[in-house]
């Protein structure tokens, strides 16, 4: 849940409830964990991912892996929090990999380079 300035800046736009708009799901598959989003990850929503992967990497799990399929949107601030959980997560000697990015998400990965930086499957 978003907490201090983002929920006063939600708050504004009239966003209450950042979860109506993207549901985080992880699942622990015995590889690593597996996050599974489902909406629009942007400027509203993006603190409900960057959370989870502090919550899922304070030691660094070795691997995890970001299912986009069910991806409706993503903005900058989306990327941002990819971005940084890739950084911290190789920092501690593991990965990230993003998979089954629908069109409209693997063109704007592909127009900002980011399939030269991740791992997508």
């Amino acid at each position: 849940m978003a907490s201090g300035n983002d929920a006063d800046d939600l708050a504004r736009k009239g966003v209450t409830n950042p979860e109506e708009f993207l549901q985080v799901v992880v699942v622990d598959n015995g590889a690593g964990p597996e996050i599974h989003l489902r909406g629009e990850l942007d400027m509203a929503t993006a603190s409900l991912l960057r959370d989870e992967l502090v919550r899922l990497t304070p030691d660094g799990p070795r691997q995890v892996t970001v299912d986009l399929a069910q991806l409706a949107f993503i903005d900058s601030t989306g990327l941002s929090v990819l971005i940084t959980g890739l950084k911290r997560i190789r920092q501690q000697g593991g990965d990230m990999t993003l998979r089954s990015p629908n069109p409209g998400t693997r063109k704007v990965l592909e127009i900002t380079g980011l399939t030269e930086v991740f791992s997508i499957s």
